[in-house]
């Protein structure tokens, strides 16, 4: 790993200047350069690598070069439209590189705004002076009026965890632990106030995009006499090139004192930090699921850590990592057990379909349910996490399924317009028109199988007609703004039924809504990733909690073919303390996280047979390691095992998990071994990567 040399190194020697550089290449690096006089550490440059030219970032001014004199080439130019890096944020990426195994480079700049990384963007026709004195140029930044609001009295719960979070001076960790509806985010805007006060600046992480313009709007709302106009930025990966450079130069240069955002923003460069805020910690949307695969959650705690900061992590169902982390004492536990407003928690109630008859997946005790709150002049929400119309096609006659031609996974019906339908591959995005008949048998009475999104607002549009019945998923907003627009028309009540995915079940306040219906339930139960019933409580205890958060008699039926199972029996007490008790028992007796760490070694390739053989190559050098320099069970190394989908987008993949009870010795281990991966025979017809902490095995 390269070492940042501090900006106080830097001192004037004889010309040439040696000047270490970084860059976003599969390669280790750094690479030396030279320049006419030092170059402050954190400054991008324009160098030659090779026939191309490339942005990096100046990490040190060495005395000597690390290589040959002679092989040696000038900086091409040294871009001074920014702020340098500081010292405090590149440790952090190093730290970040360090962790997850990746090299600094790759970490760094993609985590500037593209334009700031784009060779076009200064050397192009029209660069103009650089993508920063473009913006400069043409910004009139608009100033947002909100209204100011009231903040709301807290009750004695929240009023204790506000002042622990500001009579903390130092680095201390909070698990914000509180049920739905408890006033976790009037805890974070108090805190904020407080840190804004005394000078300091706040970053808060939210999971989802689509939780952003609610949240903003509270932050302008709460904040901005505070912060001061415009106070407030926000980073985000659905914002445009241009958008997301005015936020980050707002950011970097002081201008924006509160930084929402969601993971991407945990790297936003912002300074005198004071407060760092994870909302929803356990959602596991924090995880990067390429390139870097960092947690924001945990570099959060990192970097509350390191700038001797507080950090708050708040959940209703917090992640078991973190709750092992306060159950150790590592983390104080702040509790608040009742709702902000004086409204009971909904009633959870099961009911068993096993003997039931269904109407198109509705159960009759659901379906009565909804009509007695649709009387009432009350919203209900029905909580399906499968879009489209139906999972897949079949024909009756022969049993042939929809499957998708590259990937071993069935394509799923979907309703386009006009009320045509299409077979959609949700994972290689392969799309086909459905067949007029039976490709095996040439029946042309083929039917849906089980049911997505669309289907069930289709039935619920007839069967409560003229009830007003809106879909929100991911194929309902895809383009800019649909999502936010379709949430204010729910809080505008201009919405009678909602039918919804993941998208409706977290941070938002439905102030009608008297009823949760829950389908399909039972999909996750019997997963084979060990994390499953842990994501299914969450998710479930989160939909639940927009029942009733106003009126105080909200109401949640779970359709269930398994009613006795742990999960459902702790959420029917609003239980997740029983649950993580007897989640961690069984954890603990397998010795799988947080009782142990883990790292997956991922390969694909053209054949399966590739993929296994490089992964078998690789454990058996890691397997060799280890016995030299451990020689105890420390390391755990499991065979190579093909994903469950083995093929996607005619690429086939299988995986190592490499596991340990050490988290030091795991992280030697990857070390040492990870240079060598790339020497393998096998590699050269595989692609890898490696993970650290996996979410999903």
């Amino acid at each position: 790993m390269a070492e940042i040399e501090p900006e106080a190194s830097l001192k004037n020697t004889a010309t040439p200047h040696w000047i270490r550089v970084i860059l976003d290449i599969p390669l280790t690096g750094p690479f030396d350069y030279r320049w006419t006089s030092a170059v402050p550490v954190g400054t991008r440059v324009i160098v030659s690598f090779g026939r191309r030219k490339l942005i990096g970032i100046v990490i040190a001014n060495p005395e000597q070069p690390g290589y040959d004199v002679k092989l040696i080439k000038p900086i091409e130019q040294v871009l001074e439209d920014t702020e340098p890096l500081s010292l405090d944020w590149l440790r952090f990426a190093e730290f970040a590189a360090d962790y997850y195994q990746r090299p600094l480079g790759e970490v760094v700049l993609p985590a500037l705004p593209a334009p700031l990384r784009r060779i076009a963007a200064y050397h192009g026709k029209r660069s103009s002076g650089g993508p920063v004195a473009r913006l400069d140029a043409r910004k009139t930044l608009k100033r947002v009026d909100s209204v100011v609001s009231t903040a709301p009295i807290l009750n004695k719960e929240q009023q204790s965890a506000l002042e622990a979070v500001t009579a903390a001076t130092s680095f201390k960790c909070f698990l914000l632990f509180g049920v739905t509806g408890s006033g976790k985010t009037e805890v974070y805007l108090h805190a904020a106030a407080d840190i804004l006060k005394r000078g300091l600046r706040v970053l808060l992480l939210v999971p989802e995009i689509n939780l952003t313009p609610q949240f903003e709007q509270s932050l302008r709302q709460r904040l901005e006499p505070v912060a001061g106009p415009n106070g407030v930025a926000v980073l985000h990966s659905a914002l445009s090139d241009g958008e997301r450079l005015n936020a980050w130069l707002r950011v970097q240069r002081g201008e924006a004192r509160v930084v929402l955002g969601t993971r991407l923003a945990i790297f936003a460069p912002i300074s005198d930090l004071g407060l760092i805020v994870v909302d929803e910690e356990h959602d596991s949307s924090y995880k990067q699921q390429d390139g870097l695969r960092y947690s924001a959650r945990d570099l959060a705690v990192w970097r509350g850590s390191d700038l001797n900061i507080p950090v708050v992590l708040g959940s209703a169902t917090p992640s078991l990592e973190s709750w092992a982390h306060a159950e150790q004492k590592h983390y104080q536990r702040l509790d608040l057990t009742e709702r902000a407003r004086a409204v009971t928690l909904p009633t959870v109630r099961l009911v068993d379909t096993r003997r039931l008859k269904m109407d198109h997946g509705l159960s009759p005790h659901l379906i009565q349910a909804m009509r007695d709150r649709l009387e009432n002049g009350e919203q209900v929400l029905i909580f399906l996490n499968r879009r489209g119309y139906a999972p897949a096609l079949h024909c009756n006659s022969c049993g042939w399924v929809s499957k998708c031609s590259r990937c071993t996974t069935f394509t799923v019906l979907h309703r386009a317009a006009a009320g045509r339908h299409q077979l959609h591959c949700h994972h290689c995005g392969l799309q086909q028109r459905v067949p007029s008949s039976c490709p095996d048998c040439g029946d042309q009475d083929m039917q849906p199988m089980g049911r997505g999104t669309q289907r069930i607002e289709e039935h619920l549009s007839q069967l409560f007609s003229p009830a007003r019945v809106v879909r929100i998923d991911a194929d309902s907003t895809r383009k800019k703004g649909s999502a936010q627009a379709l949430f204010d028309s729910v809080h505008a009540g201009e919405v009678d039924i909602l039918v919804g995915t993941q998208m409706v079940a977290k941070g938002h306040d439905f102030a009608n809504l008297g009823l949760v219906g829950v389908l399909n339930a039972d999909a996750m139960l019997f997963s084979q990733d060990f994390r499953a019933p842990e994501r299914l409580f969450a998710q479930l205890m989160q939909v639940s909690g927009r029942a009733g958060r106003h009126t105080g008699h909200g109401e949640v039926i779970i359709q269930t073919g398994y009613p006795d199972q742990p999960v459902y029996q702790a959420l029917i007490k609003h239980d997740y303390a029983g649950f993580a008790r007897f989640t961690m028992r069984e954890r603990k007796a397998a010795l799988l996280p947080p009782f142990s760490h883990q790292a997956l070694l991922s390969a694909e390739a053209d054949d399966l047979n590739l993929a296994i053989a490089f992964l078998e190559a690789s454990r058996q050098t890691a397997v060799d390691w280890t016995q030299e320099n451990f020689g105890d069970n420390r390391i755990t190394l499991y065979d190579p095992v093909p994903l469950r989908i083995v093929r996607v987008d005619n690429v086939c993949r299988a995986q190592l998990l490499i596991e340990g009870t050490h988290r030091p010795s795991l992280q030697a281990l990857l070390k040492h071994f990870l240079p060598h991966l790339s020497t393998l025979p096998e590699a050269r017809k595989v692609h890898w990567q490696l993970e650290v902490d996996p979410l999903e095995i």
